[in-house]
């Protein structure tokens, strides 16, 4: 006679105590990072409309936002800037005075023990929308290395914790530690946005940051998504350069390479849930199509599961409340 199977799987899952005693990948607000989005003015807080709970903030009003990541727990705050003016060298991105140094000093004014990240790249400051400077209709790659430089050290000077290129210049890293160095600032690591595809789940975040393009796209310097090895290149020269910290962005459609770079490279490791991916179950979930909260879980618990240390995301606030 057959024996019926012994091990039965479905033992472990009969009750939520005993699906919480097995479960194996875990989430603690610690390891995500709030997107927040600084603009010039007071009292300001300006939905941001393809971004459904997102704001563009005045500084008094980001800083009741970091108040709140500090005490829900959160791993930090990652901040973006809209400048007042933009021009051909997005020159407000390393004015000691610039949004986004601004708002640093504000931010540790206020909650100096919330880590703080400053990303760095020049596409919210130019008049042209993309990550560098334009020679001859193309970005002129060391040229836009030695401006993300001066961008690393004002945002360090103004109290960042981390600097995190964001710009996929060739040699980055390694132009940027060498001003950080240079400038007295050896301390302060960098996060680098190692394989960035060019997507098309950025959208709406080009609308919070304002960031869009004025001509073209991105392809010449963001990466192809169909391109595996290539990633691990780019990682590679990264960690090879100084990087302390990589990223791979975006997150959901990269899970595969979230577990290559972690096998691969064992260095700290961060994934973007990038703005596209939580607006599609924001909106979704808006038009009663599924549940917000369990879809928010489930990515989070991927982007995790695939090796992900640190997650940057719109849901974090909301996901360290339940957590």
């Amino acid at each position: 006679m057959s024996q019926f199977p012994v091990r039965r799987m479905r033992r472990l899952r009969r009750t939520a105590a005993l699906r919480r005693l097995v479960q194996e990948t875990h989430l603690v607000p610690s390891q995500l990072v709030w997107p927040l989005f600084a603009c010039h003015g007071e009292g300001v807080r300006r939905a941001v409309g393809a971004l459904p709970g997102v704001f563009q903030t005045s500084i008094d009003e980001l800083v009741k936002d970091a108040e709140r990541a500090q005490r829900l727990g959160l791993g930090g705050i990652i901040l973006f800037g809209l400048p007042a003016m933009k021009d051909g060298t997005g020159s407000e991105a390393y004015d000691e005075q610039g949004i986004v140094q601004q708002a640093a000093r504000a931010v540790k004014r206020a909650v100096p023990d919330l880590l703080l990240i400053g990303d760095v790249c020049l596409c919210e400051y130019t008049d042209h929308g993309h990550c560098g400077v334009i020679q001859d209709g193309e970005v002129d790659n060391d040229a836009s290395v030695y401006l993300l430089g001066k961008v690393a050290v004002s945002q360090a000077r103004a109290g960042v914790d981390i600097v995190a290129p964001s710009d996929m210049m060739d040699g980055r890293v390694a132009g940027i530690r060498k001003a950080l160095d240079a400038a007295g600032l050896g301390r302060v690591p960098i996060m680098s946005y190692a394989a960035k595809m060019a997507s098309a789940f950025y959208g709406p975040f080009r609308e919070a940051a304002g960031s869009t393009p004025q001509f073209g796209d991105r392809q010449s310097y963001q990466m192809q998504g169909t391109n595996a090895d290539e990633a691990m290149k780019e990682i590679r020269l990264d960690v090879q350069e100084g990087a302390d910290i990589v990223m791979v962005k975006p997150a959901l459609p990269c899970l595969d390479l979230i577990r290559r770079a972690k096998q691969e490279f064992g260095s700290p490791l961060a994934a973007y849930q990038v703005s596209g991916e939580y607006a599609m179950i924001r909106v979704a979930a808006e038009r009663g199509m599924l549940d917000e909260q369990r879809a928010m879980w489930e990515t989070l618990q991927a982007i995790r599961r695939a090796g992900a240390d640190i997650i940057l995301s719109y849901f974090a606030p909301c996901a360290a409340e339940l957590l």
